[in-house]
């Protein structure tokens, strides 16, 4: 994992134990490590953390923000995989440290983020050596495959129509987000999601304004996106 970043000056232990209690199972001379306060890194909304075809120097442990994977072609469209949110893991940096292998998608602060790095040689010998720290990588390995499993059944069997507003939905009723944004998110393009949004809103289902969207007939909406078509 490569990421470019000023050290945080001061970081309490806490957060970090909060965020993964799992990592108390470690020898203090693991932990320790990880607990120092110029291990810590912040990071801008924007910055990227990895790049497709770079190689993994770690496994990152976000203690605040969220960071998006996205996969993108040639032409600069992209497509959300997957959120890693504060006590999560990635799954395309533990398959990269598994297998020896380099990215191949990127990672990108979506908000402002708090992480440190767990180091390759200290993941690889915690992965034998720790049992907690064993389940608690495959459990979220596990979570994130039935993720993304999920997200592949959607792309190939549901409408856009329906997934984009299943996405609504679920931002709750007032979303503060540019169609572009929504359109990178439903592996889309900004013109047909805006498209979309403009017969959602002739419907009366939403009220479309500048990077933002109301939801005024939720009942109506959530029953177009659960029809069976």
């Amino acid at each position: 994992m490569s990421v470019s970043a000023d050290h945080a000056t001061s970081r309490p232990a806490s957060p970090l134990l909060a965020r993964y209690p799992v990592l108390t199972a470690l020898r203090a001379q693991d932990l320790a490590p990880l607990l120092d306060a110029d291990a810590y890194l912040r990071l801008p909304t924007g910055s990227e953390l990895f790049a497709e075809h770079s190689p993994c120097r770690g496994f990152p442990l976000v203690i605040d923000g969220t960071i998006k994977v996205v996969k993108r072609a040639a032409n600069g469209r992209e497509m959300l995989l997957y959120r890693v949110e504060a006590g999560g893991s990635c799954i395309i940096t533990s398959s990269c440290l598994l297998g020896g292998a380099a990215y191949s998608a990127c990672g990108v602060a979506e908000t402002p983020l708090t992480l440190t790095l767990l180091p390759e040689p200290q993941f690889t010998r915690l992965l034998g050596d720790c049992a907690p720290f064993r389940q608690f990588v495959f459990h979220l390995f596990a979570q994130r495959i039935a993720h993304l499993m999920q997200r592949v059944e959607e792309v190939a069997f549901v409408r856009l129509d329906q997934r984009l507003a299943r996405l609504l939905l679920a931002r709750g009723d007032d979303i503060h987000a540019s169609q572009q944004l929504l359109a990178d998110e439903l592996g889309s393009v900004r013109e047909i999601v805006s498209r979309l949004l403009k017969g959602f809103a002739d419907a009366g289902w939403v009220a479309l304004g500048r990077e933002h969207i109301r939801i005024l007939d939720r009942p109506r909406l959530r029953e177009f996106a659960d029809a069976e078509r």
